[in-house]
């Protein structure tokens, strides 16, 4: 019997390779993958569902998905998982030196339904105890001007976005007229360090490890996601496809751990990885429901709380029923 051909679209991630090149098969599957830069498929996929599988910002696929009949489902495959404590900046001239600092205060985000920003401000409200409201809040790109939001949202009362499309987060930090940003990728200024930019969290990395051990969440930024149809007519499609992406897991942290070979080129990479899976309990990047619930539950609230998603969702609902139970023999 011919195997089903099912386009697949997603950013180049090591956890993936040994599916995409061939090394692991999906049971019945002909992957026809593409790899692009992350921006374009999130964009092809929201705009006009152009592959069957791909990947998705966690943000937009809730927005998406709270829509009356969604023609859109997930497979709990996460492309990239990123604490965000550290994608927070603020412009060292405004006094501004704890969390309880940024009420207030004018911060900038890319977009309001980028999924790090959910993460960011999930943060400030639950743990920092600023609400939302008390922002002057500004929506820019971080980079290029006039970057639009790519879905619509509905956002909660109280909260207002200024829209600015002649200039960027990085132009607007610097020059002071804002005082703080929230964004995933780095902003140039920072990289060329500019003084007049610096991390909320200095020792950021000590912070985000503090804040899992706390609550449990490891924020999942891209989930990978599928047409519905295609689910609904071949209903064994998505646990096939969930395990092979597992296996290619597995296969590209045997590699992370092999003894005494230097695969990747970094110094210290298995002490590190050691270190990493004593701090999460072993696997440190896990698929899956049950072992995400706490971050899955969480985001799912605060999608809905801050006006991304349309209704609050429960993790179970966003995937397909069955896709990955215990097999017993």
């Amino acid at each position: 019997m011919a195997k089903l051909q099912v386009s697949i679209a997603s950013g180049d991630y090591e956890h993936f390779r040994d599916f995409r090149l061939g090394s692991v098969q999906a049971e019945g599957v002909d992957p026809v993958w593409q790899v692009h830069d992350v921006h374009e498929v999130f964009t092809r996929f929201i705009e006009g569902r152009e592959w069957h599988v791909s990947e998705m910002s966690f943000a937009k696929f809730t927005a998406q998905f709270s829509e009356p009949d969604p023609d859109i489902i997930a497979l709990p495959v996460f492309a990239s998982r990123v604490f965000r404590l550290s994608s927070i900046y603020v412009n060292p001239s405004r006094g501004i030196k704890t969390p309880q600092d940024l009420k207030g205060k004018r911060i900038g985000l890319p977009e309001w339904a980028q999924t790090a920003a959910v993460y960011t401000r999930g943060w400030l409200q639950d743990d920092a105890g600023v609400p939302l409201s008390s922002i002057d809040w500004v929506q820019a790109g971080t980079e290029d001007k006039d970057r639009p939001e790519k879905v619509a949202l509905n956002l909660p009362e109280g909260v207002n976005i200024t829209v600015v499309r002649d200039k960027t987060l990085s132009e607007m930090i610097v020059s002071g007229e804002l005082d703080a940003i929230m964004t995933a990728s780095i902003p140039v200024p920072y990289v060329n360090k500019n003084p007049n930019i610096q991390r909320l969290f200095p020792n950021a990395r000590q912070e985000e490890e503090a804040y899992f051990k706390r609550t449990g969440i490891w924020p999942i930024m891209h989930v990978m996601a599928m047409r519905r149809d295609i689910v609904e007519q071949y209903p064994w499609l998505a646990r096939n496809l969930y395990l092979a992406f597992d296996e290619s897991k597995k296969r590209a942290m045997k590699r992370l751990f092999a003894s005494g070979v230097s695969i990747y080129p970094l110094p210290w990479i298995r002490d590190t990885a050691d270190y990493l899976k004593e701090l999460f309990g072993g696997d440190f990047f896990p698929y899956g429901i049950d072992a995400n619930q706490t971050t899955l539950e969480a985001f799912l609230k605060w999608s809905f709380e801050q006006g991304v998603a349309k209704r609050l969702m429960k993790p179970e609902e966003i995937f397909p029923a069955g896709i990955h139970p215990s097999v017993k023999t």
